[in-house]
């Protein structure tokens, strides 16, 4: 089966500084893979070459079996690639509804919007009850469910979720990763960039680990459970790795 998504060998730079060494890493369709590792082991740089917003300096980046190495984010979209990145993603001075329509404009165009926007608030009922609220009001949590809104509604082949529990209180952990879950059972493959290593263990089909923007072992969610155990106990209950 071909790789939704497959990097090959891929090294990426800011500047003078080297951020991936030769990182190679696959996900199948409809497949679940855990990205961890430390602060600044690299993942969020693999999410953004894995989305098109960071081009490698060396390597490949198929996507669905196509040579994407290098094209603009908007290639990647349209082959299937959403990005749900770090933070809060929103524009603060528009409302919950005009963050939405403004999404679902640019990708579906106006006449599909008032669909988009019912299949939204249908998935998310706390958004609804928001409609008209200004996003920089929400909660953090609230304001990475509306950044998820976003790409969820178009059913991505692949979706980049970048360190979506950052910062956010246990319950909207739960509830975002509840989202990704169904996501995941409706058939959407997920590359899930974390730290909370309990929620990602759980996902997941797979586990990449990196360390230092490489990748130091790769696979199954059990065995990395067990590999990971000592780490775990060593650093403490906020479970990150």
């Amino acid at each position: 089966m071909t790789p939704v998504l497959e990097l090959r060998d891929v090294t990426a730079a800011y500047g003078p500084f080297r951020a991936l060494f030769g990182v190679s890493l696959a996900v199948a369709p409809g497949e679940a893979v855990a990205l961890l590792g430390s602060n600044g082991a690299g993942k969020t740089t693999v999410a953004r070459v894995a989305s098109g917003l960071v081009a490698p300096s060396g390597g490949t980046v198929l996507v669905r079996g196509r040579d994407l190495t290098g094209a603009p984010p908007h290639r990647f979209a349209r082959a299937g690639i959403a990005h749900a990145p770090e933070g809060r993603s929103v524009f603060a001075s528009l409302t919950v509804e005009e963050n939405l329509r403004l999404s679902f404009r640019r990708s579906r165009g106006r006449r599909a919007v008032p669909e988009a926007l019912e299949q939204a608030f249908a998935r998310f009922p706390a958004l609804a009850t928001r409609r008209r609220q200004l996003a920089g009001t929400l909660s953090g949590g609230e304001q990475r469910i509306l950044s998820l809104a976003r790409v969820l509604v178009e059913a991505p082949a692949l979706l980049v979720a970048d360190e979506l529990s950052l910062g956010l209180a246990p319950v909207m952990v739960d509830q975002i990763y509840a989202e990704l879950a169904r996501l995941r059972d409706e058939g959407t493959a997920l590359l899930a960039v974390e730290q909370h290593v309990g929620h990602a263990l759980a996902l997941c089909d797979r586990v990449v680990l990196l360390e230092h923007g490489t990748v130091r072992w790769a696979g199954p969610a059990e065995a990395a459970r067990d590999r990971l155990a000592v780490s775990l106990s060593a650093r403490g209950p906020a479970g990150e790795v």
